[in-house]
């Protein structure tokens, strides 16, 4: 049996993946780890995770292979900033010394790193390369049910790469067009959350989540000034409005000038109705660009499938789109679509490419429901709500099912911590907080009381795969939470008159459908599909809250607050419960009611973690 194990590291979203014979074991993100949101370290925890999960030792794992190809990358810094000089000189004199010092020279680095596994792993020539966009470009279309496809790589940089095309047949996957740094739809997308006053490679969400609130009034403008689309959804940027070729920041007085306001100061600066039409304009233009792009390449190769991968992936209202437009019959999206994935392409593209192995597609991805991390059994998880001083019943799965399902319909807000954790960004039903649609309070108060975070940010329906599309606009798989689409027109509220000429945040508060807290301002909701095969137990919880209620949809967001990783063990569960506002935490059968927890136990988590 071959093994190989995949790394993405240094950049953001560190991560580490195992497969044996092409079959996914194990992956996750270093940060659910370490407890450091998007950690870029040598993802250490998670190599000994995947490692244990596949009960195999790093001196037994025939092939290792990192997600991209430093030499390539150093190249290209070098370049850059030759081509700006004189700017950029401090951001160059604080570079390359890193670079010298530990990255230049990966290999032996990494090398040093991976002995401490194993004081029996000796052997250098185990470490390979695969270029960045290469190793996204496997992550789409290895696992997909695809046996070929076209994939479109959308992300910030790789070495060189931005957006890549690649034709994919079986097991053959060859990159066919590439657009280079600094000409970069993820670098646009990045630039505007920054001037919006959110977190580079972590806010773009919160653009997205922004932009229903505001008008595209500036959309034009973007597309006129700031990129030069060509018919075929190939594009340049006006380097002249950026910043992030060689300086600290990823826009200039220039870009400023041209919205008319500097970019926004968080600290002392909130949302206006501006910044929401900002946000809808450069939502709007990237959606242009990428419908453009997918059309293009449709017509192009003529394949009737379509793989997504790379940070611009995650935009599931884009995605939306590119699935409505019917340029293609299918599209799927690798759920890791960002850096972390990268760890499983690169090692899929190994298995594959290098060694020649052969694909079996079937009709299910090979993600297994993205499922790819930790479990912890009963025995465990007892033990460590003993040591915690946790106040916990053990239920029968019958009873526990039945008793959740009737404290979510009565507004109750619940911590679910099952099975195995999931790989990407999004919760699925491993590591969620779960709450009734139904009710009007609850996005306020799951964004202020319990998610600590912005209460603009909408959240997210899992349904019954079944009942989609009686609720949503929506008949197709979404287990990934990657599409966006409009609540069903039966089931959405007209607004009055009076309450259209509304601004911006003050339209949150209006009542829009029977599942107010899943519908945007829009209509619109990103969806999770549950599928009975890959999540039995969450599948069984909405199955019985239909029951219960009529409806098969419920709140579904990530079990953290704003600024932490993903919970990952018991520990962080129960701290997290602890800290907040929640009412029940269930792990596995367990369940733990806040009234019934010892006071001292309380903490203030509001604080706990840097702000996103």
């Amino acid at each position: 049996m071959t093994s190989i194990l995949g790394i993405s590291a240094f950049y953001h979203d560190s991560a580490a993946t195992l497969i044996k014979d092409g079959k996914i074991i194990a992956a996750a993100q270093e940060e659910r780890f370490s407890r450091k949101k998007h950690d870029a370290r040598y993802p250490g925890h998670a190599i000994d995770y995947v490692l244990k999960e596949g009960k195999c030792k790093l001196s037994e794992i025939d092939h290792i292979v990192f997600f991209e190809k430093p030499f390539l990358k150093f190249e290209r810094l070098l370049e850059t900033y030759l081509a700006f000089a004189p700017s950029g000189f401090r951001s160059f004199s604080m570079s390359m010394p890193i670079w010298l010092r530990e990255k230049l020279f990966q290999k032996n680095f990494i090398f040093d790193q991976l002995k401490k596994h194993d004081k029996n792993f000796k052997d250098i020539k185990k470490i390979n390369f695969c270029e960045h966009h290469y190793s996204h470009a496997a992550s789409a279309f290895y696992p997909s049910p695809f046996k070929e496809a076209v994939v479109l790589t959308l992300d910030g940089v790789g070495e060189w790469a931005t957006t890549t095309v690649a034709a994919g047949k079986n097991n053959e996957l060859k990159i066919i067009k590439e657009i280079h740094f600094p000409h970069s739809i993820g670098l646009l997308y990045s630039a505007f959350t920054y001037y919006l006053g959110f977190k580079v490679n972590s806010g773009e969400y919160k653009v997205m989540g922004l932009a229903p609130y505001g008008e595209p009034k500036y959309k034009d403008l973007i597309l006129n000034e700031l990129i030069d689309l060509k018919n075929d959804g190939s594009f340049r940027l006006n380097i002249k409005y950026f910043d992030y070729t060689t300086g600290l920041k990823m826009t200039n007085n220039k870009f400023s000038n041209l919205f008319g306001q500097p970019a926004r100061n968080p600290k002392k600066n909130l949302l206006t109705q501006f910044h929401m039409d900002i946000a809808a304009s450069i939502q709007h233009a990237i959606e242009e660009i990428v419908l453009k792009l997918t059309y293009h390449v449709a017509e192009e190769y003529n394949l009737k499938n379509l793989c997504l991968a790379g940070g611009v992936a995650l935009n599931c209202v884009a995605n939306g789109k590119i699935l409505k437009s019917k340029f293609f019959n299918d599209i799927w999206i690798q759920p890791a679509a960002g850096d972390a994935g990268g760890s499983l392409g690169a090692a899929l593209a190994f298995w594959h490419k290098e060694l020649k192995k052969k694909r079996n597609p079937s009709s299910k991805d090979m993600m297994m429901g993205s499922y790819l991390g930790p479990k912890y059994n009963h025995d465990q998880i007892e033990k460590d709500f003993k040591e915690l001083n946790g106040n916990y019943k053990k239920l029968a799965e019958n009873d526990l099912i039945e008793t959740v399902a009737k404290e979510l319909s009565n507004e109750k807000t619940i911590g679910w911590f099952q099975g195995r954790m999931e790989f990407g960004p999004r919760a699925l039903g491993g590591r969620s907080i779960l709450a009734d649609p139904r009710s009007e309070k609850m996005q306020k108060e799951l964004n202020l009381k319990i998610k600590f975070r912005e209460s603009f940010r909408p959240f997210a329906p899992s349904v019954l795969r079944e009942d989609v599309f009686e609720w949503f606009e929506l008949n197709y798989d979404s287990p990934y939470m990657l599409l966006v689409a409009d609540v069903k027109k039966q089931l959405q509220i007209p607004i009055s008159e009076e309450n259209k000429k509304l601004f911006g945040i003050d339209k949150l508060n209006i009542k829009r459908s029977s599942i107010p807290a899943v519908t945007h301002v829009d209509y619109s909701a990103r969806i999770q599909t549950v599928h009975s095969d890959t999540n039995p137990k969450y599948y069984a919880l909405l199955k019985k809250f239909k029951e219960i209620t009529g409806c098969p949809v419920l709140v579904n967001t990530s079990f953290n607050v704003r600024g932490e990783p993903i919970v990952c063990n018991v520990q962080d569960a129960f701290k997290c419960f602890m800290g907040t506002n929640l009412d029940i935490l269930v792990c596995e059968n367990f369940i733990l009611y806040k009234n019934q927890q010892e006071k001292n136990l309380l903490k203030n988590y509001q604080d706990k973690f840097e702000l996103d």
